[in-house]
C-alpha cells in the first residue's frame, strides 16, 4: 500500500486493492482532492484512521439519460411545496450530511477536517450544493430539509458527495433537480447504494468511467 508523501501524485490505478484502496495518508488540500476527483480518487474515513483514498473496482454512476423519477415523485415535483435553491446554504448543507443519523453509519466519514476541507473547495466554487427548504408554519419561515453537495470537475462531471434529508423524499428532489436542471453528462455516485439505484443509477467498471474522466 502507498503511503502518500507532501508531494501531490497519486499512484495508478493498478495499484489499488481488492476493496479499492489506492493510498493512505497525504492531505486535504484543494490540489490534492482536485487531482483525486480528476482522477476518480475520493477519500473516504474515520476520525481514528489515516486518510483513505479510493478508486473502487465498480464504479456507481448516473447517466442523465437514465434517470427514474417515480410517479409519486412526479406529483411531489408537480405540488411545489418545496423551495429549491443552489449554493445558498452550503455549510448548513454538509453540516446535515455529516450529523444525521442513518442505519448504515454512511454519514460518520465527514470527519471535522474532510468538511473544512469542501467548505474551502465551495469558497473557490469547485464545491456546491443543493437545497431544499419547506416552509413551517410554526416558525413562520423556510426550513432546510434536505440537500446534497459534491464536486464539480467543470467538466460536464459532477461527483456527488452526500445527502441527507429531514423530510422524505427531499434528498431524492434534490438530487433529480441536480440532474434535470444541470448539463452535466455524468454523476458520479462513488459506490452503491440502492436509494440511488431507485433513481437510476448503475454501476461501471473502473477502466470504463476512468476513461470518461
Amino acid at each position: 500500500m502507498v503511503w502518500l508523501t507532501d508531494e501531490i501524485i497519486f499512484p495508478k490505478p493498478d495499484a489499488t486493492s481488492e476493496e479499492g484502496v489506492i493510498a493512505l495518508g497525504g492531505d486535504l488540500s484543494e490540489e490534492r482532492l482536485l487531482l483525486a476527483y480528476q482522477n476518480g480518487i475520493f477519500p473516504w474515513y474515520s476520525d481514528d484512521d489515516p486518510i483513505i483514498w479510493y478508486c473502487p473496482p465498480e464504479r456507481m454512476v448516473l447517466f442523465p439519460e437514465e434517470l427514474k423519477v417515480s410517479k409519486s415523485m412526479k406529483k411531489i415535483i408537480k405540488k411545489g411545496s418545496f423551495t429549491i435553491t443552489e449554493n445558498t446554504a452550503f455549510e448548513e448543507v454538509i453540516f446535515n450530511c455529516k450529523h444525521i443519523l442513518r442505519n448504515d453509519d454512511f454519514g460518520t466519514w465527514i470527519t471535522d477536517d474532510m468538511e473544512q476541507a469542501y467548505i474551502n473547495l465551495h469558497k473557490k466554487g469547485i464545491a456546491k450544493s443543493i437545497e431544499i427548504w419547506f416552509y413551517d408554519t410554526n416558525s413562520k419561515k423556510e426550513v432546510l430539509v434536505g440537500g446534497l453537495y459534491g464536486v464539480d470537475l467543470g467538466n460536464g462531471v459532477f461527483c456527488g458527495e452526500s445527502m441527507f434529508s429531514f423530510i422524505s423524499n427531499a434528498s431524492k428532489l434534490a438530487f433529480i433537480y441536480l440532474v434535470q436542471n444541470h448539463k452535466y453528462k455524468l454523476i458520479d455516485c462513488q459506490v452503491y447504494n440502492d436509494h440511488l439505484a431507485s433513481l437510476g443509477a448503475r454501476e461501471i467498471p473502473r477502466e470504463v468511467f476512468l476513461e470518461m474522466l
